[in-house]
């Protein structure tokens, strides 16, 4: 079976925080931005590419004050040409977000590439990588 990524849902506590992030540090298109400040959707969303996107569910989206997921993601990961990894690292030493780790070499969906580890806001971990080939 093959599949694409359609979304992944990340819960927030402070949505203005996570959207100036992703949209400011990250260069994501926002989605709903303006629909969700109007209360016209319950969400907003940045854009990964035409077909995926994350999710920002606020705290009135979640089971009291427990997000209703799991605790089990490690973090998800973002692929980037060589050249927009390097702009992302720059921007993120900009807007003073520490890297976790890396520059390292890791295996993902493909093969090696090169790997930067950094988290949001909201302490959720980010890997940006590039592949050569």
């Amino acid at each position: 079976m093959q599949c694409l990524f359609d979304h992944i849902v990340l819960n927030v506590d402070d949505d203005e925080k996570m959207l100036a992030f992703y949209t400011e540090v990250l260069l994501l298109e926002p989605e709903r931005v303006e629909e969700y400040k109007a209360g016209l959707v319950p969400f907003p969303s940045v854009r990964l590419n035409p077909k995926s996107v994350i999710d920002l569910f606020p705290k009135s989206l979640w089971n009291g004050d427990q997000h209703p997921g799991q605790p089990n993601l490690n973090h998800f990961c973002l692929t980037l040409e060589k050249t927009d990894w390097q702009k992302l690292l720059d921007r993120l030493k900009s807007h003073n977000v520490a890297i976790d780790e890396g520059p390292v070499l890791r295996w993902g969906a493909q093969n090696n590439g090169t790997s930067i580890y950094f988290r949001d806001p909201e302490a959720n971990v980010i890997e940006a990588r590039y592949y050569d080939s």
